[in-house]
């Protein structure tokens, strides 16, 4: 009685493939056949990826640019990063570094001690700093510690405190977050 129920071997006509379909079998894999005997084999080339496109040129002293980026919720500490032209901070660095420009947003705060050439603060920074060239703070910016600089720009909302000067030592002050005590400090 099971043998009514069996499933029946049917003769298979054998099929012809053209060069064409095996091109097309070969680009568009379908479902692993049984290995057969394929006479001629048939490569797909693979696609190389598009060269990354860089917003600036890279320096004449290095191959590429390298750029850093502590995303928000991101907390690096104890760290010494070298070798980096730029650093952004969105998160919590508690780090030394030396590099081209720093980068701090409105969620991001640096803890430590940093040597660039620009810094670009719209967040906290905390610690030692100089900015060989230009220190920018933001509205919102709160930049608090031992601070170098050789030009900078506080724009209104921002905030400069702690033992603050011009890497020539020519102009020095000790200042605090209140206008009025650091015009106090400036004139004795």
């Amino acid at each position: 009685m099971l043998d009514n129920f069996r499933k029946r071997e049917l003769p298979q006509t054998p099929r012809v493939q053209s060069p064409y379909s095996k091109l097309q079998e070969a680009l568009n894999p379908a479902a692993p056949e049984p290995a057969k005997f394929d006479g001629f084999k048939i490569d797909a080339p693979k696609p190389t990826p598009p060269a990354p496109q860089e917003s600036r040129p890279p320096r004449a002293d290095e191959g590429t640019p390298s750029k850093l980026i502590v995303g928000p919720d991101i907390k690096l500490k104890g760290a010494e990063i070298t070798d980096c032209d730029t650093l952004v901070v969105e998160g919590r660095v508690e780090a030394s570094m030396d590099a081209r420009v720093i980068q701090i947003s409105e969620s991001g705060s640096f803890h430590g001690t940093v040597g660039v050439d620009v810094a670009e603060i719209r967040g906290r920074f905390d610690g030692e700093m100089t900015a060989r060239k230009q220190l920018i703070i933001h509205p919102g910016g709160k930049v608090t510690g031992k601070i170098h600089y050789g030009k900078i720009v506080i724009e209104e909302g921002g905030e400069l405190s702690g033992d603050v000067g011009t890497i020539s030592g020519v102009k020095s002050a000790n200042l605090s977050s209140s206008p009025k005590q650091a015009i106090q400090a400036a004139s004795h």
